[in-house]
């Protein structure tokens, strides 16, 4: 990757893992607030009186402005700095969860939850850019992504433990207030470990248009697909709302093609390989993000399990995530991206096949802990692969509209699959005559089936990959074949 002028990098491999190790500590709370918000739920509900309806977008506010932003923030970063970017987005972040846990009432607080979203969007975006800035093509950068899904995973497994917990000892405000000490923890640091970085070639011309517009699509967009979990795919209000959304995007396309400097050059998006990844990273968040919510509903709802105790027996899982993802980058090394991409999707697509055979008088040691170690296996393979897939020939100066792109597809992945999948199960519960619990466990065991196939069709399109250098030149090896250490 070639650096512009005036940008810094830490000296010293030394400085970069600290670097490192407070980007991937964001990535572990923008993740663990996905998950935590939905343990505090129930309680935020009760303590203010919130209706069903009401409640829910507690928590979809947040994916709305998360999913809606990542795009424009990512490219922000390339033309206003990385470190200005990403500590705007913790400060935001910061802020929005105060003002959430003063919150004296619902429209307080999905205002909040909102701004939560957009300081999450900012942050996210431009900490996986900076990840690319500091890492170059290889073995390095591999490490570090590896780095980044075990806080991925270690984040949203924790979410769901920590909700538990701060809910039951300190009340519901006190997720609130974790987002604020973690926030300035990460703030203070930054100046010293991460590079200052420079406005990009156009940062003065910026396509106001363009940014407008895709916000704008991708907002309405995550807004209908969060919006039909609820009232259906079919009602005026989704349907409405996602035609709005395509206009809106069919527009940015048209905008792209006539300005001087667009927020994503149609170059860019005319990469096969780039393309590609993009829509692997959503198949596996639309197989594994629900996994998480279905099988705590298991376990809770039919097992009995305590909220606490539900979000601990999905921690083995995690602790797999994180062992493998230390080795993943070997793997690449010995195997090539492509083949670890495969084997990441066939593992998830048994994983999820497996997970799927619940039963009402099941246990955890046998219904769910067995194939969970497999999904955990899958998890950083097709994570890792894909990132590395997603970025393998992007600019210096493009690294925070890649990271935008890939968390965008990652985002509205983990949307769409929640949406589909726990609709999947909210139907055949709702049409099975058999006893409440059986009814549930039938709902959750199809919508876990159903999870698979994303997984499979990611299985089928992974061998498609192609490894390309920068400027979209072939290499002399393709996606199957070791990547030789420089």
């Amino acid at each position: 990757m070639t650096r512009p002028s005036g940008q810094e990098h830490p000296a010293s491999p030394r400085d970069r893992r600290r670097a490192l190790a407070l980007l991937a500590c964001t990535q572990f709370v923008l993740l663990l607030d996905t998950s935590i918000i939905n343990v505090a739920a129930p309680s935020i509900g009760a303590s203010l009186d919130v209706p069903p309806a009401d409640l829910s977008w507690v928590a979809n506010a947040y994916l709305v402005a998360f999913g809606g932003l990542l795009l424009l923030s990512g490219r922000a970063a390339d033309l206003l700095g990385q470190r200005r970017v990403f500590v705007c987005g913790l400060a935001v972040l910061a802020a929005a969860s105060l003002l959430g846990a003063l919150a004296d009432g619902v429209p307080l607080l999905i205002a909040a939850r909102v701004v939560q979203g957009v300081g999450a969007a900012m942050a996210g975006a431009a900490a996986f850019a900076l990840v690319l800035t500091l890492f170059g093509n290889g073995p390095e950068r591999h490490r570090a992504l590896g780095v980044f899904a075990a806080m991925a995973g270690a984040g949203g497994a924790a979410g769901t433990v920590l909700g538990g917990v701060l809910t039951s000892w300190l009340g519901w405000e006190s997720t609130f207030v974790l987002n604020v000490v973690a926030g300035i923890a990460l703030i203070l640091p930054a100046p010293r470990l991460l590079p200052r970085g420079t406005a990009a070639a156009g940062a003065k011309e910026f396509d106001v248009p363009g940014a407008v517009t895709v916000t704008a699509g991708l907002g309405l967009l995550a807004y209908a697909v969060v919006n039909a979990g609820g009232a259906g795919w079919s009602s005026p209000a989704t349907l409405t709302t996602g035609t709005v959304a395509v206009l809106f995007l069919a527009a940015f396309v048209l905008i792209e093609r006539g300005v001087t400097h667009p927020l994503v050059p149609p170059s860019f998006l005319a990469r096969p390989t780039l393309r590609l990844a993009n829509v692997l990273a959503a198949l596996w968040q639309m197989s594994l993000f629900p996994m998480f919510f279905l099988v705590s509903l298991y376990l809770q709802a039919v097992l009995g399990y305590e909220p606490v105790l539900g979000g601990l027996a999905l921690l083995p899982l995690c602790a797999v995530v994180i062992a493998v993802a230390s080795r993943t980058d070997r793997l690449i090394a010995r195997f090539g991206p492509r083949v670890v991409t495969g084997a990441g999707f066939g593992l998830v697509t048994v994983g999820m096949a497996w997970q799927s055979l619940l039963s009402v008088d099941g246990s955890y040691l046998v219904d769910v802990l067995p194939p969970s170690l497999v999904l955990g296996a899958g998890l950083p393979l097709v994570s890792i692969a894909t990132n590395i897939a997603a970025t393998v020939d992007t600019r210096e100066e493009e690294a925070g509209l890649a990271s935008g792109m890939v968390n965008t597809s990652l985002q509205f992945g983990s949307v769409l699959g929640l949406a589909v999948l726990s609709g999947i199960a909210a139907a055949d519960t709702g049409a099975s005559s058999a006893a409440h619990d059986t009814a549930l466990t039938e709902g959750f065991s199809t919508a876990l089936l159903a999870g698979a196939v994303p997984a499979a069709v990611g299985l089928l399109l992974a061998f498609r990959l192609r490894l390309r250098a920068a400027h979209g030149t072939q290499t002399h090896q393709d996606m199957t074949n070791p990547i030789k250490t420089p």
